[in-house]
C-alpha cells in the first residue's frame, strides 16, 4: 500500500490519508470544497462547491498517477437533496463522457458545514 499526499489538494483534517493505493486501485478520501491555499470553503452554492470538490479530487488522483477518466466509482454526499440538479450538472461537465458508477446520499451534516463531499475509487 502507498499513501498519497499532495499540497495541490486540501490538507487532511484528521487521522487519514488523502488517498491510498492498493493493488492497482486508488481509494480517495472524501473531498470538500476547501480552497487548498486558504484552507477555507469560500463558495456558497452547491454548483460552485461541487466544482471545487472535483478540482480537489482531480489533484489527488493526478498526484497518484490517475485522473478523473480512471474513476470507477464515486459516492456523493449532499446535505440537501434539493442541490442534486446543481451538483449533477457540474459533475457531468467535469466527467464528460466518462460515467463512473455513483451513489448519492443525503446526510445531516458535513465537516466545515460543506454542502457537498465526494469520495472516489479509481484505477492507477
Amino acid at each position: 500500500m502507498r499513501k498519497i499526499s499532495t499540497e495541490t489538494a486540501p490538507a487532511v483534517i484528521g487521522p487519514y490519508a488523502q488517498a491510498v493505493e492498493a493493488n492497482g486501485f486508488l481509494f480517495c478520501s472524501g473531498q470538500l470544497a476547501v480552497n487548498p491555499a486558504s484552507g477555507m470553503i469560500e463558495m456558497a452554492g452547491a454548483a460552485e462547491q461541487t466544482m471545487q470538490v472535483l478540482l480537489n479530487l482531480r489533484a489527488v488522483l493526478e498526484a497518484a498517477g490517475s485522473g478523473l477518466d480512471k474513476v470507477v466509482k464515486t459516492t456523493v454526499f449532499l446535505t440537501d437533496m434539493g442541490d442534486f440538479p446543481a451538483m449533477n450538472k457540474v459533475y457531468a461537465e467535469m466527467f464528460g463522457s466518462h460515467t463512473p458508477a455513483r451513489s448519492t446520499v443525503q446526510v445531516t451534516r458535513l465537516p466545515k458545514c460543506a454542502k457537498v463531499e465526494i469520495e472516489a475509487i479509481a484505477v492507477i
